[in-house]
């Protein structure tokens, strides 16, 4: 078979003549193969892919058919579980009896649900302090210094429970306040008398100091002095004061200091402090003064405090070549005097006033704070060899 590369010739003689006659064969040329084709790899991941849906719905369609699998059935409500039901602590209930054998414990466990831990806020400031709970309509006593500017208040009782409180009345004076809560399980404080104090007796501190968590703190101590007056930072002088070493610290103001009976004898209001720290040095307001004060402030909001209407200076006596102090010489007369009305003069020396004894003009001061306004009140003065006794009816300071 010729090669379909080489030209083949062939020249073929005829009847008809010596004419050569030339054929020319073209050469048999096949097609070029066509080229294979190349597979694109991503059509063969989504081929397979799709073989393998496809196998599964087909999976599906049969499992379904035969009851295997069925489609869940939707709730016709959706719900939301309820939250977590929230109870308060029982009551504590009324504080523990004393007992036959009294210890600092049985003091403390007694006092501490009489004390209240008091927060307060008001114009871009906040503050905090302490009280005692008074009688069982909701009252709590504590400084005027602690609620000053409170625009809001709240009480948190030694059992943890918080209560919104609101301001009866306010003495800055005594720095005596009065607030109130809406609670009914209270458990007043038991009250005693400052009069009957005596220097040397034991006193125990109860308040929340530096604001801590976790109740009230109870300091231990005794009755350092009586009587003690004592000028503090707002420009007033406190008249009266029942002097401790039991430690108090800020935060402690309000709180309760109570005998070795767990009974009141006055609210803790200052310490002392120097350049080295603090001295051990607290006073508290006495309980015969803040026992006026409060049932003033419950009952009308205010203090109607009193005034003689004059001023002096303590008066001294010889005694040898020692002096001593005995009453308070009157130097002036004031407008509205109510002792000047009383029959008062200049030079006369006020040795007592309603019974009590005035040896100087704090003991005076202090004296005028447990009366009031409008009250008749006896007054002994010296005047020149004898003495003689005026009936006062004392005017208002307010």
């Amino acid at each position: 078979m010729p090669n379909s590369r080489d030209l083949i010739e062939s020249r073929d003689m005829t009847d008809s003549g010596n004419d050569l006659i030339e054929t020319t064969w073209e050469p048999s040329v096949q097609p070029p193969e066509s080229p294979k084709r190349r597979t694109d790899p991503w059509t063969l991941v989504l081929g397979i892919l799709g073989g393998v849906l496809l196998g599964t719905a087909v999976t599906f369609i049969i499992l379904g058919y035969m009851g295997v699998i069925q489609e869940p059935v939707p709730p016709t409500t959706t719900t939301v579980p309820p939250g977590p039901i929230l109870t308060a602590p029982p009551a504590t209930g009324p504080p523990p009896t004393l007992g036959d054998v009294i210890t600092a414990a049985s003091v403390a466990a007694r006092v501490i649900p009489s004390t209240v831990f008091i927060q307060t806020s008001g114009f871009l400031t906040g503050a905090s302090g302490s009280g005692v709970v008074f009688g069982d309509d909701g009252h709590i006593v504590t400084n005027h210094h602690v609620i000053a500017g409170a625009r809001t208040l709240w009480v948190v009782f030694a059992d943890g429970a918080r209560y919104p409180a609101r301001i009866v009345g306010s003495d800055p004076l005594t720095d005596l306040a009065v607030l109130q809560v809406d609670r009914e399980d209270l458990s007043p404080i038991d009250l005693g008398i400052s009069a009957h104090l005596a220097i040397g007796q034991p006193s125990i501190a109860v308040g929340s100091p530096l604001g801590l968590d976790g109740g009230p703190t109870v300091t231990a101590g005794i009755v350092s002095a009586l009587n003690r007056s004592l000028a503090i930072d707002r420009g007033e002088t406190l008249y009266g004061l029942v002097q401790t070493d039991a430690p108090i610290a800020p935060g402690s103001s309000g709180g309760a200091l109570v005998d070795a009976n767990a009974r009141l004898i006055g609210i803790t209001t200052a310490i002392a402090v120097s350049s080295v720290g603090a001295e051990g040095m607290g006073f508290a307001i006495p309980v015969d003064m803040m026992l006026g004060v409060v049932n003033d402030l419950i009952s009308q909001s205010r203090v109607s405090h009193a005034r003689l209407g004059l001023e002096g200076t303590t008066a001294w006596a010889a005694s040898g070549s020692a002096e001593y102090p005995v009453g308070v010489g009157v130097t002036r007369i004031l407008n509205e005097s109510a002792f000047a009305a009383a029959g008062g003069q200049i030079n006369d020396v006020i040795l007592e006033i309603a019974g009590t004894r005035v040896n100087t003009l704090d003991d005076m001061m202090a004296v005028l704070r447990m009366l009031r306004a409008g009250q008749e009140a006896e007054v002994r003065i010296s005047r020149a060899t004898s003495d003689q006794t005026l009936s006062v009816i004392l005017g208002s300071l307010n």
